[in-house]
């Protein structure tokens, strides 16, 4: 196809498009939709409330998927385990499992016996 072609085409699509969006403008439903909207951003921007928070308040029985991103959610901070080894009074203190001491312990004593050495 030719540069002219291709062009002719794309602005025919364009009117097509433009006949279109005037055909929808004229359409009494389009209008309420726009001005309902309209209305209840103003009302949720009046609330300080988010779409997810306005879908959990009419239908709270969908479950939402993600936390609403107004509300910040902390992670509890971890807690430190501080594990003692008995046989050379050594001590390992960690918030996690991935301790390097910690991991080698697991592998010569076993998960289970190394999880008894934790200081209460």
């Amino acid at each position: 196809m030719s540069r002219l072609a291709e062009f002719r085409a794309a602005e025919k699509a364009l009117q097509d498009q433009i006949a279109q969006l005037e055909s929808m403008k004229k359409d009494a439903g389009l209008k309420r939709e726009i001005e309902f909207e309209q209305k209840l951003l103003v009302l949720m921007k009046d609330y300080n409330k988010g779409l997810r928070e306005i879908v959990a308040i009419l239908d709270p029985k969908t479950p939402s998927k993600a936390p609403a991103p107004t509300s910040k959610q902390h992670r509890r901070p971890r807690v430190t385990k501080v594990y003692e080894n008995p046989h050379n009074g050594e001590l390992i203190e960690t918030k996690g499992g991935n301790h390097r001491g910690l991991k080698a312990w697991k592998e010569q004593y076993g998960s289970d016996t190394v999880e008894t050495w934790l200081r209460a």
